[in-house]
């Protein structure tokens, strides 16, 4: 998956990484939210956000464990059933590009689970690029 975002990579970074921030992108549909995020940024820490259907009818935590961190470079984590993410970011002037590479899952097609990632990407551009222009 990847993503253009309009915004320096130390903003689109924090963004990324700060509990205050996760809960309020980490969801591809609009009827899905983040009520909570834990993140331990730093190789062996925890990553824990939970993401929960608006009207409480499903949840799951979405948690792992990271296994490297370049600061504003990449960030790579092992979720709990073994499945591991690699994300890169790169900086082109005030712009950051973010390419997410996941390993599928086995329950839901791989189109379908693009698609989600896709989504939930394009939801913290649109997160970024929104709070960049409120400063």
């Amino acid at each position: 998956m990847e993503a253009m975002i309009h915004a320096p990579i130390e903003r689109v970074w924090e963004f990324w990484t700060a509990p205050e921030h996760i809960i309020n992108w980490n969801f591809g549909l609009d009827e899905w939210h983040c009520p909570f995020a834990e993140n331990d940024l730093r190789p062996g820490g925890a990553l824990n956000w939970r993401m929960e259907a608006r009207d409480g009818s499903m949840g799951f935590d979405f948690a792992g464990t990271y296994d490297g961190i370049g600061e504003h470079k990449t960030i790579q984590y092992t979720l709990g059933d073994g499945r591991k993410t690699l994300i890169v970011f790169s900086s082109t002037g005030d712009s950051t590009t973010i390419i997410e590479t996941f390993e599928a899952e086995h329950l839901n097609s791989l189109a379908l689970q693009q698609t989600g990632w896709q989504a939930i990407l394009n939801n913290f551009k649109k997160y970024v690029e929104n709070e960049s222009l409120k400063k």
